[in-house]
């Protein structure tokens, strides 16, 4: 039992041994001719930093002929950088002579940038399409539509990769200068004649300021011709002025007919006030004949001058129906 016991420390110190000192990376370093020893190994288990990350990070520079301070490696490990990338990005950077230092580098990683591709960048130009889909729409002053895109060909520019804005910038002041320059001309064809004079304009604003890139040229790649838009506006308009237009007609007839229906139903009081009137006659009548005022033949008189008058109506009725039934010659 006790050599059982003693079998199995010695298996899990082996096991301890080969987890804290990786021996096989340290073979690698020492082959490497960099200087590594066990307790940095050691060390580095004790400190939380994966020496598999450090010791060929360092075999790297190593062979390069880049010197970096093993210290800082683990220390940008631990703010959780890429130290992988940082010094592939050293030595691209060393062998295309840009002038970038390790702590430059970290800051960039840290700042959430790609410091490797913004090396890759800086010594091979890529582009940018502006905008990324598709046409940007602008306006000549003859109220054509111009549909343009742009081909931006940039230069990562490592001083002011933390803090610079990021290609969404560039896109976007490069989109308001075209449609700037193509609502400044005359007519849309002195854009499709010359659409080099859109790239002049935009590249003489000096739209890389504040970014992290150089603009090293603006290319037209596409003009097209859109829609009439001053047409299509004007039309919009001579729509909206037409029914503002029948709106108030509309208003108007509402108004004539009611006060069309006003006027009858003053007519219909009036009417009624006669008829109330003419009731009143046959009152009066017997109210004169109670008093003496008015005697049987004045009466009768009066009814001779009615029926006189009446007949006369229907007479002169007749003719004018009469009149009006004859053909003309």
């Amino acid at each position: 039992m006790p050599i059982f016991a003693f079998v199995i420390i010695i298996v899990a110190f082996f096991f301890l041994f080969v987890y804290f000192i990786p021996v096989r990376l340290w073979i690698s370093a020492i082959a490497s001719g960099v200087t590594m020893s066990l307790f940095n190994l050691f060390g580095m288990r004790l400190r939380k930093v994966d020496p598999y990350v450090i010791v060929p990070s360092i075999i790297m520079s190593h062979k390069a002929g880049l010197t970096v301070n093993t210290d800082a490696l683990e220390a940008h490990y631990l703010a959780g950088g890429d130290i992988i990338r940082v010094v592939k990005a050293l030595i691209s950077a060393d062998k295309a002579n840009l002038d970038l230092k390790f702590e430059k580098a970290c800051a960039i990683d840290l700042a959430g940038r790609d410091v490797l591709e913004a090396v890759k960048t800086s010594v091979n130009p890529k582009v940018i399409d502006a905008p990324k889909s598709g046409l940007l729409s602008a306006v000549a002053k003859d109220g054509i539509e111009v549909r343009a895109r742009a081909r931006v060909t940039v230069r990562a520019n490592i001083e002011r990769l933390v803090g610079g804005a990021v290609e969404d910038t560039i896109i976007a002041r490069v989109g308001e200068g075209i449609v700037t320059t193509i609502g400044s001309a005359a007519t849309y064809k002195a854009v499709l004649e010359n659409p080099d004079n859109i790239s002049k304009n935009v590249l003489e604003r000096g739209l890389d300021a504040g970014t992290a890139f150089e603009i090293l040229s603006i290319d037209i790649a596409d003009v097209d011709v859109g829609r009439n838009i001053g047409a299509k506006l004007q039309t919009d308009q001579a729509d909206a002025d037409l029914k503002v237009a029948q709106a108030r007609a509309e208003t108007r007839r509402a108004m004539a007919v009611a006060q069309e229906q006003e006027m009858k139903a003053r007519t219909e009081e009036m009417r009624a006030r006669v008829v109330e009137a003419e009731s009143e006659v046959p009152k009066a009548i017997a109210y004169a004949f109670r008093e003496g005022k008015l005697g049987i033949m004045d009466y009768y008189n009066l009814k001779n001058i009615q029926a006189d008058t009446k007949m006369r109506d229907q007479i002169g009725g007749i003719d004018q129906n009469s009149d009006q039934d004859k053909p003309e010659n």
